[in-house]
């Protein structure tokens, strides 16, 4: 996994309703290909993302194979303040790509 690309609202205010668009590079291999000798690839996916705003929970999904690769996910979350939102994403190798970016308010 690469660094992650996360983009948010250039202003943001207490009380508002953003949204969060994030978009990781990964193969996303589903376990049914093969490669140039015939061997399957093994399987090798982002199991989950999770989301935590000032580590209390905001969002969080569990990925399944027909994901395609890079995935790119968005959800909302309403400001209750300035903080640091942090995202995770884990694949079935167990790899943590953890990405932090602060919310600073207008």
């Amino acid at each position: 996994m690469t660094k992650p690309r996360i983009k948010l609202p250039d202003i943001i205010r207490i009380g508002d309703v953003i949204e969060i668009k994030a978009l990781i590079t990964h193969p996303m291999e589903t376990g049914q290909r093969r490669d140039a000798t015939g061997q399957l690839v093994a399987r090798n996916i982002i199991k989950t993302f999770a989301a935590t705003f000032n580590g209390q929970a905001v969002f969080s999904a569990d990925l399944q194979a027909g994901i395609s690769a890079n995935p790119f996910l968005a959800f909302s979350m309403k400001v209750v303040g300035p903080g640091e939102l942090e995202l995770t994403w884990t694949d079935d190798h167990d790899a943590v790509m953890t990405e932090r970016q602060k919310l600073t308010l207008s």
